[in-house]
């Protein structure tokens, strides 16, 4: 017997979230942020956890005990997120919370509350090439049991391509943000280029939140959020969440951090299909995203 717990799908101007989210939507669309408020936004299984930690750190300066006060759902709430009966995540942390607030969102930048631009908050936010995005994706709700049965890889990545997936449209999401960027406070970043030199992806990260970190210090945070550090940090890795929610079994919370893991589930069919897609859905946004490094 399976014991998913998945609740129905429903859509917000036309991108689909769990029901809960839908819910209770009235709440996060009325959340009042604060000028002093910092948003990390990302697609799904785009490294958020990663910089969450290197933010927390920055923020810290370096201090690893002041990062383990609490595990990173509740030092940083996840701005949509409730449980079933509107209790206990997320969005009722934060509205109990004074800021400076750092704030974790998955929602596209059209579904942001206005409030986030009217107060002229900081936005941190992280692309990652879709491939990896989507092979990561698929293994999350493999063990995720608040997410639908992901059912065979083939039709998750023509639903992942089609923007079937909860939270929508990887090509909406990043090209949503990229377009804002300048407008807005947006520090635009790529997994692929934290994998490739996170010593000067910290140092940038550091500069546009003011901080002046030493050397040393940026090499300690580097050496911190390794992915065999935090996967080992019982205040980064999830592991607090109890087997109701997250089936280990299936595959682990954290579970390789690579770039270029796609090329193990993509057939040769599915990979050219992809990147025919890929050409049509963002000739109109030459983003820089890499594949591999």
């Amino acid at each position: 017997m399976s014991r998913r717990t998945s609740e129905t799908i429903r859509q917000i101007q036309g991108v689909p979230f769990p029901e809960r989210i839908v819910k209770y939507w009235t709440r996060v669309e009325q959340f009042q942020a604060s000028e002093e408020d910092l948003l990390i936004a990302t697609y799904p299984k785009s490294g958020t956890t990663w910089i969450q930690e290197v933010v927390d750190l920055i923020l810290n300066d370096g201090d690893v005990d002041k990062c383990k006060r609490a595990p990173t759902q509740v030092r940083m709430p996840f701005l949509e997120m409730t449980a079933a009966d509107g209790s206990n995540a997320g969005i009722t942390k934060l509205e109990t919370m004074d800021p400076p607030r750092v704030i974790k969102t998955h929602l596209p930048i059209q579904l942001l509350p206005r409030s986030f631009e009217n107060a002229g908050c900081k936005v941190i936010y992280v692309a990652r090439n879709p491939k990896d995005s989507v092979v990561s994706f698929y293994h999350f709700d493999r063990m995720n049991l608040r997410q639908p049965e992901p059912g065979p890889w083939k039709q998750y990545l023509e639903r992942f391509m089609k923007g079937q997936l909860v939270w929508g449209s990887w090509f909406d999401h990043v090209k949503g943000y990229w377009r804002e960027r300048h407008k807005r406070k947006i520090h635009y970043m790529f997994f692929e280029d934290m994998k490739e030199d996170p010593a000067r992806e910290v140092t940038r990260t550091a500069q546009f939140l003011g901080r002046q970190l030493s050397e040393s210090t940026i090499d300690h945070i580097v050496q911190m959020t390794t992915f065999s550090v935090m996967r080992e940090n019982p205040m980064a890795n999830y592991s607090t969440l109890p087997d109701t929610i997250f089936d280990r079994t299936a595959s682990q919370f954290m579970r390789k951090g690579e770039v270029g893991d796609w090329k193990n589930h993509f057939s040769a069919e599915e990979n050219a299909a992809f990147d025919e897609h890929y050409q049509k859905k963002m000739e109109d946004c030459p983003l820089p995203i890499r594949f591999t490094i």
